[in-house]
């Protein structure tokens, strides 16, 4: 094996996965240990380097890496296959194999020391670490003579104490659903089998689809026009960088030809420092209203949703509709609790840390509702509108993370590989897909550890919710999740977008957006 072969083969890997315990380095194949090997003789310090981050320095003694050093040569001088010109094979003194292989050992016994010393760093120190240490072995040097030293800075979980959270009191908003509630989620399921046709009276209801131009102003200067966009009417409108609440009131009842002005608040995460948060008017001209006509509900349709009659698919929607509201009252526990938590600790998250975790913590949330069984329109829309005040959502998701991690750390639940295994073999019946199929998905998109955790956080979140007492009371379906629209079209123009700390200025072109 050449020299260039053995450093390749030993090179340590980073992992990068963001579990609550210390990441580490780990080698594609560990070379053989020195015999009797235990414990590393090591101090480490662990210091603020800023909130929520820890900078670490390790100070390997000697006595261990001279040891790695001894059982390597050993090894090199009994080998039958080591040669040196002038000398048998396993004859050649001592000092000669030493200079020989000096590089290629020292990277071997750096690479050793290190995967030992970051395995028993994750077993002993007192970390809970979100991202893999920042650590590069190429830049560590390996002394000729006294400890190695080592330091690095890792991103860790903020530090606050649990109040009781056993037997406490939750609010749980309950709804028993009425035929009309049955009713209009059952359209919205037999529209995907649908034809959109024009709607007969020509005046836009809740559900209807309608077409518009749309001429956006900032204090009274237009700053976009889109032409033909396509929506549907529900509660909120989400576009990619705004949201206009209480959509449905403003709309309903809007005529072909008629032009409504709806307030919509841009994203808090626009580049434009000056659109950032700001509402701008935007006028709908409505140029056409259409409507789903329903499919018949035939034999073979009912046996695709597995049932034998309406009154079963029925009996099926309403299954499905108690998910969605054993989902909210979840959710609404866990504001609860972390509401609770921040009373007695505040879990302060500095910004960049916010950015670096929006994307994840978003990829738990989207899991948490296809287990709800939320379809996925309405987690497209939900998406939309967390993602137009990013910042302060990802701090709420990650705040929740953190609470019932440490509850999990406390009570001692695990997840091991038979509850992830039980979990894509449920999501794939869900989805009525391949178990086998679903896994490599979830692998290819680096999803199976926010699977453990989203799991982990539900194992925590039923030992709180079991043990909880409850004040039940009437879920308000306006101050509930309610249905969203999105729609593929932007508020502000790309130009705008390029244009970080300027007034905006009129377009001098129309921006078209995908019907």
């Amino acid at each position: 094996m050449t020299s260039e072969e053995r450093d390749d083969d030993n090179q340590p890997q980073q992992d990068t996965s963001t579990g609550d315990s210390v990441a580490t380095v780990t080698p594609e194949g560990e070379a053989a240990a020195p015999e009797g090997e235990g414990k590393l003789k090591q101090t480490v310090e662990i210091t603020d380097a800023g909130p929520c981050r820890k900078h670490v320095k390790v100070t390997v003694e000697r006595v261990d890496i001279d040891e790695r050093f001894e059982h390597h040569y050993k090894e090199i001088a009994k080998s039958d296959t080591t040669a040196l010109r002038g000398f048998r094979p396993g004859k050649a003194p001592r000092k000669i194999i030493e200079r020989r292989y000096l590089k290629e050992v020292s990277e071997q016994v750096k690479t050793e020391v290190l995967m030992a010393s970051l395995q028993q760093l994750a077993d002993e120190a007192n970390l809970s670490p979100l991202t893999a240490p920042d650590i590069n072995p190429d830049k560590i040097p390996l002394p000729e003579e006294g400890p190695l030293v080592y330091e690095f800075e890792v991103e860790v979980r903020p530090e606050f104490d649990l109040p009781p959270y056993k037997g406490i009191k939750l609010r749980r908003p309950v709804h028993k659903f009425t035929d009309a509630e049955i009713s209009r989620e059952k359209r919205r399921i037999l529209e995907e089998d649908g034809q959109l046709v024009p709607k007969e009276n020509g005046i836009a209801e809740l559900d209807d689809t309608v077409v518009a131009d749309i001429t956006v102003k900032f204090r009274d200067q237009t700053i976009n026009e889109l032409k033909e966009v396509r929506f549907r009417v529900d509660k909120k409108l989400a576009l990619a960088d705004g949201v206009a609440d209480k959509f449905d009131k403003q709309m309903v009842g809007a005529k072909i030809g008629e032009k409504r002005v709806i307030p919509i608040k841009l994203s808090d995460s626009l580049p434009n420092s000056v659109l950032r948060t700001q509402t701008v008017q935007a006028e709908f001209d409505v140029k056409d209203i259409k409507t789903y006509r329903l499919p018949e509900l035939t034999e073979e349709m009912l046996t695709d949703f597995g049932v034998s009659s309406e009154a079963q698919l029925d009996e099926l929607i309403h299954a499905a509709l108690e998910r969605r509201l054993e989902y909210t009252q979840r959710q609404e526990a866990r504001r609860q609790i972390l509401e609770i938590i921040n009373d007695t600790a505040q879990l302060d998250i500095p910004r960049d840390m916010l950015k670096r975790q929006s994307q994840r913590t978003l990829v738990r949330r989207v899991m948490e509702m296809r287990n709800a069984g939320i379809p996925e329109e309405q987690i497209r829309g939900r998406m939309a509108v967390m993602q137009q005040d990013e910042l302060r959502n990802t701090a709420l998701l990650l705040k929740e993370h953190f609470v019932l991690q440490k509850i999990a750390e406390v009570e001692k639940i695990e997840i091991g590989d038979e509850d992830i295994d039980a979990e894509i073999e449920r999501l794939a019946e869900q989805n009525d897909e391949s178990p086998r199929k679903l896994r490599a998905r979830l692998e290819k998109d680096d999803m199976i550890e926010s699977l453990a955790a989203d799991l982990l956080e539900r194992k925590s979140l039923d030992l709180v919710l079991a043990e909880a007492t409850y004040d039940d009371y009437e879920l308000n379906t306006d101050d509930s999740e309610p249905q969203i629209a999105s729609a593929d079209a932007s508020a502000v123009p790309e130009s705008q977008h390029d244009k970080p700390e300027e007034e905006p200025t009129a377009p001098t072109g129309e921006t078209p957006a995908n019907p």
